[in-house]
């Protein structure tokens, strides 16, 4: 058995012939919380509506636990739940009675555990759907993804129109359902939140996943370099790829990609160079640096000192 829940080799969806997906690679391991994170637009729902066999993709091959997405669908449908960022439910059915309906598509025990998640979600099962909030018809979705018992579970924006503490408990039970061995894809705009759960993270831009990682890898990769300094500002080049610079009078901060640990030494042996610290940075600020500047764009020099020509994003002083 792969080690792999889900796999994606070079996906290609074109949508009027505009790619909506441009070669997506991505792996995600078994029992972890698996973050996608990107902008809109980006290609997560259209990445999510390929792993549930909604979508034939033009080139690429995508799979769920060993089984072809879209060859494989009608098998996958009882070993997978998903909710999309806008589920479209029978409104006129009560909240139990859509537990009910469902049913009849799944193995027994269904209806026991979707009693149980509306309970825990906070959900009354004898008001009607379309009576219901946004949050409410979106814990109605996430009640029927998780009532087969899945072995994944997609989750496209699942959170949107959740208050704060249903948000948390929600998070919290997908860690759970991954200690239990099962995997979960979650696309989210709550980027700071998804970080108390999520053990993987893929960066989605233009179609394509342009960085993935485990969290604590990411921890490693990114960190946050700040020192006094009198005089010249030294370089930060030679530290890594210097993605932002925070700057007030003779203090500086960088958010640098690959520290290279000899420089960061050498950099703490400079005269006139002190307070220097290598800190980790949070997922929220893995994304910014990743996805909030174009490729390409760089910022002026700062005050004209030195030359900062990798710098990827702007000052701000």
């Amino acid at each position: 058995m792969s080690d792999l829940a889900i796999q994606t080799e070079r996906l290609v969806v074109r949508y009027r012939g505009k790619p909506a997906l441009d070669g997506f690679t991505l792996a995600v391991p078994r029992g972890g919380v698996y973050a996608l994170l990107g902008d809109n637009g980006a290609g997560k729902s259209t990445a999510m509506k390929v792993l549930t066999g909604q979508l034939r993709p033009d080139a690429g091959r995508a799979t769920v636990l060993g089984l072809d997405c879209w060859s494989g669908a009608y098998a996958l449908r009882q070993r997978v739940g998903y909710v999309p960022d806008r589920p479209k439910l029978y409104d006129w059915m009560t909240v139990t009675e859509i537990g009910w309906f469902a049913a009849g598509f799944y193995a027994s025990g269904f209806g026991a555990r979707f009693a149980q998640w509306t309970e825990r979600l906070h959900l009354d099962g004898a008001k009607k759907l379309k009576e219901l909030s946004k949050g409410g018809y979106a814990r109605v979705g996430l009640a029927l993804a998780l009532a087969p018992d899945p072995e994944v579970l997609l989750l496209d924006e699942p959170t949107s129109g959740l208050d704060l503490i249903t948000r948390r408990e929600f998070l919290a039970s997908l860690v759970e359902f991954a200690a239990e061995g099962k995997t979960v894809l979650i696309s989210s705009h709550s980027i700071a939140e998804l970080e108390r759960a999520a053990s993987h993270a893929g960066f989605v831009k233009d179609g394509k996943v342009v960085l993935a990682a485990s969290l604590d890898d990411l921890r490693t990769k990114f960190r946050r370099v700040s020192f006094r300094y009198e005089g010249l500002l030294p370089d930060a080049n030679a530290l890594g790829r210097v993605h932002d610079v925070q700057r007030t009078g003779r203090s500086v901060q960088y958010l640098i990609e690959d520290l290279n640990a000899h420089q960061f030494a050498q950099l703490g042996a400079t005269p006139g160079v002190v307070d220097v610290e290598d800190e980790s940075v949070s997922l929220e600020e893995v994304y910014a640096a990743i996805m909030a500047r174009p490729d390409g764009v760089k910022p002026a020099n700062v005050n004209g000192e030195v030359s900062m020509g990798r710098v990827e994003s702007g000052v701000r002083s």
